[in-house]
């Protein structure tokens, strides 16, 4: 029998109550099996302790709504308000009286607006599916009016279970781009990661390659079938991790034209996560960011042991991720692969970004290619890691607030993309 929302809700109930007390372990018994495998005691306190740090704090912890949900499962809200702004934890409740499903969502109901930037009258939108077979994902192609042949640009999502837009709260940068560079007479590839389509399909050895390779490389042969693109001047787009595959995958077509690199991370994985989280401690000190960074530290540990093997416990590993996903991160070098390839590369940087930074990412790329003539590499210095501008310390309460890929932005990739 289908749990009905009074049930729903008692069990929501009690997992406020840990929540509250951040008794991550006690949670680990509310949680369904699948759910249980895929977020760890560790993971769910650091990301609670890394929301609750950008946002001042948690105040309150307020009554669980339940909604309407899929299937077998109800859908329960919990709202969370901070001192200085708010999120909500969703979660879906099963029949067996489990959490199926949890995230947090900064979303305040804000819809997304498109920025000045983007003129709907000059660029067409249809749907395309992106791979074949049963891990084809769902995608976008934003052609410029006319005949063209145009440039293309294939965008590629940063780390998560990202949409074709890359939304995070009230926010799709790449839906920005998208339609920026679509008014700019670039034609632009969106799709959904397969992780955000096919979670529940991935094979338990999933890599970074699988997750970027197999579709970035269908959408090039996808865009190269269409006479509307320019089939030699067919680039790729990565914004974050997405910046950090865009080598491997421009190396596995030499067709590729060029790549933007948007705050792509060049500092071993496991390293900046331990980074971030430090960094995300400091804006709320305290026992549980303490705690949630000594696990963290352990966990990175295990990444850079010469002894890691396939069949190490994902709980002995960093941010959810397998063995054979670390093993595989361990195995490839972004900027190395960078400079085995002679196509030309513009390279943009957030001065505000502290998941990527400067120092420890830019620089890296800097040292290699720097003195190639046909790299370009500049910092937006107001720019965070979405790019969107902004002012001060940054914390993880800007990517709450509603905003758009700077317009100095979308205009500095739309000239460099159309230079010829």
């Amino acid at each position: 029998m289908r749990m009905d929302e009074g049930g729903a809700l008692d069990v929501a109930r009690g997992f406020a109550v840990l929540l509250q007390a951040e008794r991550f372990g006690e949670i680990m018994g509310l949680f369904a099996p699948p759910l249980r495998a895929a977020v760890s005691a560790e993971a769910l306190r650091l990301a609670w302790t890394a929301e609750a740090a950008g946002q001042g704090g948690v105040k309150v912890i307020e009554r669980p709504v339940a909604e309407a949900g899929e299937a077998d499962l109800v859908r329960v809200r919990i709202p969370v308000t901070c001192a200085n702004g708010s999120f909500t934890v969703v979660t879906s409740v099963g029949d067996d009286g489990l959490l199926h499903g949890l995230r947090l969502d900064p979303h305040g109901g804000t819809v997304w607006q498109p920025p000045h930037y983007a003129d709907a009258d000059r660029f067409t939108e249809r749907d395309v599916l992106v791979g074949t077979g049963p891990l084809a994902v769902p995608g976008t192609l934003s052609l410029p009016a006319g005949p063209g042949p145009w440039p293309a640009v294939v965008l590629l999502s940063g780390g998560g279970a990202f949409d074709r837009d890359e939304s995070s709260g009230p926010n799709k940068p790449l839906k920005d781009l998208a339609w920026g560079l679509a008014s700019r007479q670039v034609a632009v590839l969106r799709f959904d990661k397969v992780t955000f389509a096919h979670a529940d399909r991935l094979p338990s050895d999933f890599t970074m390659a699988d997750e970027y390779l197999p579709h970035a490389l269908a959408a090039v042969r996808l865009l190269r079938q269409h006479p509307e693109v320019a089939p030699d001047r067919i680039h790729l787009l990565g914004h974050s991790m997405g910046g950090k595959a865009a080598p491997r995958i421009a190396a596995a077509d030499p067709s590729i034209a060029g790549m933007v690199l948007l705050a792509a991370d060049a500092q071993p994985m496991h390293e900046a996560a331990v980074r971030v989280a430090r960094y995300l401690a400091e804006l709320a000190p305290g026992p549980s960011a303490d705690e949630a960074v000594a696990a963290l530290v352990r966990q990175a540990a295990s990444v850079a042991d010469p002894e890691l093997t396939p069949d190490t416990p994902p709980r002995l590993l960093p941010l959810g991720f397998s063995a054979a996903y670390w093993l595989d991160l361990r195995a490839y070098d972004p900027v190395a692969t960078a400079a085995q390839l002679d196509c030309p590369m513009l390279i943009l940087q957030g001065g505000r970004d502290y998941q990527v930074t400067v120092a420890d990412d830019l620089s890296r790329w800097q040292r290699a290619l720097a003195r190639r003539p046909e790299v370009t590499i500049r910092i937006h210095q107001d720019a965070n890691h979405l790019f969107f501008p902004g002012s001060g310390q940054p914390t993880p309460a800007e990517y709450a607030r509603p905003g758009h890929v700077a317009p100095a932005v979308v205009d500095e990739i739309a000239t460099w993309l159309t230079r010829r």
